[in-house]
């Protein structure tokens, strides 16, 4: 097995790579939520971020969460996760300043994820993005991901979607998820109806991930969320060696 050393006095555990920042709610987490452990191959470490609610985050857009959201990122950095994520896309109004706070990558929103959606779709072609409120999401939290003003994208949203607006945003504590998904996949197909030159879509919010093979199924397009960007960086932190013949 070889010899280990203890990589930091602050950390009393191992084996968790990323660590999630999650906001101070209560609503169900279903399997495919970034909420929930069980949506991961890997194991995950969460930290609520103290007194963050939805409220505060997308609507207040309040900078005096910036403080709470530091501390909390540092202590997940010192439980000695390798990277940390966020769970919810509006994170991206605090991603500079977390990310130059902390010696390990910061990836908060599912929103970094457009720029590098743009670079790999032809020019004629737009990005579609799907938000938990698109009426909330700002000029400031795209800039804070790299979303450029050159950067075609189209904006659609969950706010008005009955079910959704209930069990997340209003926090009524039960989820009908057979409806959500029925709602999220109306939004993405009058989306693509819309706007046909859509290439790709990414989901903004972290409760939406359990229905992107169904938003998929229905619009052909590539369907970008959470997952997939935690994924991508949890398989960049933990490389295994490669098994095959010649």
């Amino acid at each position: 097995m070889g010899v280990y050393r203890v990589q930091k006095r602050s950390q009393s555990w191992y084996g968790e790579s990323i660590g999630i920042l999650i906001l101070d709610a209560a609503y169900p987490c279903v399997p495919g939520n970034v909420g929930n452990a069980s949506t991961f191959d890997f194991p995950v470490r969460y930290k609520v971020v103290k007194n963050a609610s939805i409220d505060r985050l997308l609507n207040q857009r309040d900078p005096a969460l910036l403080t709470p959201f530091m501390d909390a990122a540092k202590e997940l950095q010192d439980e000695g996760v390798r990277a940390i994520t966020g769970a919810c896309g509006f994170m991206a109004l605090f991603q500079k300043q977390v990310a130059d706070a902390l010696d390990i990558p910061v990836f908060l929103s599912s929103l970094l994820q457009v720029p590098f959606i743009h670079r790999i779709l032809s020019k004629n072609q737009k990005i579609g993005i799907i938000s938990a409120d698109s009426s909330a999401l700002t000029s400031e939290h795209f800039s804070n991901v790299g979303i450029t003003p050159d950067i075609p994208v189209v904006l659609a949203g969950m706010e008005n979607q009955a079910e959704f607006r209930e069990a997340v945003l209003l926090e009524k504590g039960t989820l009908d998820s057979d409806q959500i998904e029925q709602e999220v996949v109306a939004v993405a197909q009058q989306m693509v109806e819309a706007s046909s030159d859509i290439g790709a879509i990414v989901l903004e919010c972290s409760d939406l991930p359990p229905y992107a093979a169904a938003i998929q199924a229905a619009v052909g397009r590539p369907v970008f969320d959470f997952i997939t960007m935690i994924q991508y960086v949890h398989t960049a932190l933990v490389r295994s060696p490669f098994q095959g013949f010649m």
